[in-house]
């Protein structure tokens, strides 16, 4: 199954802020931001992400709420995992 997990913005890996580094519990990946174009976005902002994509601006209330509902499915494993298995190619040849 894919799920879309939350995750908080960090720092803009670009000065077009076409990428994010983002931390979704505790673990920093690298999301591409060009679907929320148009969408003002800071750091600490909270983005749902899907596939190394973020697919829209949340609240942290909603971010916090999206995790706990992915807890209680038992999905939470699941997403972290999707998460570690994403790398874009700046991510790959960065750490080759």
């Amino acid at each position: 199954m894919c799920l879309a997990i939350p995750g908080q913005i960090v720092q803009f890996d670009s000065a077009a802020k076409h990428m994010a580094t983002v931390d979704v519990s505790g673990v920093k990946r690298q999301v591409n931001l060009d679907l929320l174009r148009g969408t003002p976005l800071e750091v600490g902002d909270w983005v749902l992400i899907h596939v190394g994509f973020a697919m829209s601006k949340i609240s942290e209330a909603q971010a916090q709420e999206q995790l706990q509902l992915l807890t209680m499915l038992g999905e939470a494993e699941e997403a972290m995992e999707e998460l570690e298995g994403y790398q874009f190619a700046e991510e790959r040849s960065s750490h080759a």
